[in-house]
């Protein structure tokens, strides 16, 4: 890795770290695609396909909170997987993460002028053309140009910014939803309330498959522990919240629209939790609360993937994976200001290609997430096997079988992805955004040498004692 001496500075509390994950994994998501899981899985369909998700996601957050406590550096899954299988796997791992982030910034880039339009119906003028039949207007591609250039601002003028801002963010948004959580359990549901089950197991495989892109949040964490101002251990215990935490409000959202909205309703919705709520608290301004909130959703992922993306591509660059464009600090602001222009700049055109570009991130997002986790879980289970002296603050248990639990289930996640699957990818829109970003992977991967894994800066008592 490069010797440049740089350093970032540490200024993330505890607080901060678990907005930054929680905030980044319920974003805005919930809000526009509740309406598609229940008419696709039903009620409880829907809630078991999230606690499917949920549990794969736990126990991958299990091995990523022992390997961050382990391996405290920018770079996180790049930084394990390298230590365990080389430098050439970790290309792998961390361009496929890069994939997963930087389509869920391009997300929140078109899913801003959408939300938008709810409140404002009319606002659509200029049109300029249409592409898988969704039709794109100068106006609503402006909003969410708007936004990107917005977001990349607060990134490139430093950390402690950013963070203050996720903090008030998510602290609003977790409010909103709970508003519809409780409100939900407190309603007598409609008469032609949504099934328990809606196309059996086929449509919980439909809706799991959903879930990495959901739930992908709390790896953000180890993107930012070299800015991380708590002891290594707490920083596995705050990953492993994070997730229990966005796995029990995603479930409490799809009852809660449920019982809100029926089935007739549902189908007439654009945006399901926002009518959801107004039917509960029997006023349109219950909708309007709910945008609001979903705003805020779109605004915490969009920063929380725009810190931990442009920290891939930092530690790629120092790895020699990528040019060293990419891997410089900001010589004021300490942000790797390089990375979160590029990151901007590619979210700043997501809007031109209109609304449809939704769903394509998702998917094509959803499966370069999948495969990061599984060669992570696969390092989880290699170190174990080889360094079973290296420190370690957080032990994910005295055993591997959580690391291969972890393999298994990604594993079996990744193949409902592929052709012949009745959730694949579509063609040819989400396989070119895959196919596309791992073509252009190929190129950096012939140009990445095959160096050694150097140990990280770190004292090792220091580590073993779960202090810095």
């Amino acid at each position: 890795m490069s010797n440049e001496k740089q350093k970032f500075n540490k200024v993330l509390s505890s607080y901060d770290v678990l907005a930054l994950a929680f905030g980044a994994m319920i974003g805005w998501g919930w809000v526009v695609l509740s309406a598609d899981w229940l008419g696709t899985a039903g009620i409880w369909g829907s809630i078991i396909a999230f606690l499917i998700g949920g549990v794969l996601v736990l126990f991958v957050g299990f091995v990523y909170s022992e390997l961050t406590s382990a391996m405290p550096k920018t770079g996180g899954g790049q930084i394990f997987i390298h230590r365990a299988l080389g430098s050439k796997w970790a290309f792998v791992g961390a361009w496929t993460l890069a994939l997963g982030y930087v389509s869920v910034v391009a997300f929140e880039a078109v899913a801003l002028p959408q939300v938008i339009e709810y409140l404002f119906p009319n606002y659509k003028v200029g049109y300029l053309w249409t592409i898988a039949e969704g039709d794109v207007y100068a106006s609503w591609a402006a909003v969410g140009m708007g936004g990107s250039l917005l977001v990349m601002l607060f990134n490139y003028r430093g950390m402690k910014e950013a963070a203050l801002f996720q903090t008030i963010v998510t602290v609003l948004l977790a409010l909103v939803g709970l508003f519809l959580i409780f409100g939900g359990l407190a309603v007598t549901p409609p008469a032609d309330q949504t099934p328990a089950f809606i196309g059996g197991i086929g449509g919980i495989m439909a809706v799991a498959i959903m879930t990495p892109f959901m739930f992908v949040g709390f790896d953000v964490i180890p993107q930012t522990a070299e800015e991380t101002n708590l002891p290594y251990k707490k920083i596995g215990k705050i990953l492993i919240l994070s997730v229990v935490m966005a796995v029990l409000f995603y479930i409490g959202v799809i009852f809660a629209t449920g019982q809100g909205l029926g089935q007739a309703a549902l189908g007439d919705s654009t945006l399901a939790t926002a009518d959801a709520l107004a039917s509960v608290v029997g006023s349109d301004w219950g909708g309007v609360v709910l945008i609001l909130g979903g705003i805020g959703g779109i605004l915490t992922s969009w920063n929380a993937f725009l810190i931990g993306g442009s920290r891939i591509l930092y530690a790629m660059a120092h790895a020699k994976m990528l040019p060293a464009w990419f891997g410089k600090l900001h010589p004021k602001y300490k942000t790797p200001s390089n990375a979160i222009l590029f990151i901007g700049l590619l979210s700043f055109f997501a809007p031109l290609f209109g609304r449809p570009m939704l769903v394509w991130l998702v998917d094509a997002g959803g499966l370069a997430i999948v495969i990061t986790y599984l060669l992570v879980s696969i390092s989880f289970v290699v170190l174990r096997k080889r360094e079973p002296d290296m420190p370690r603050p957080f032990r994910a248990g005295k055993s591997s079988i959580i690391g291969y639990l972890a393999i298994l289930m990604t594993f079996g996640m990744g193949i409902l992805y592929m052709p012949g699957m009745p959730s694949a990818l579509v063609w040819p829109y989400e396989w070119i955004i895959f196919g596309g970003w791992m073509l252009i992977g190929l190129y950096f991967l012939a140009k990445t040498p095959k160096l050694p894994f150097e140990n990280v800066e770190l004292n090792q008592e220091q580590l073993a004692s779960g202090d810095k």
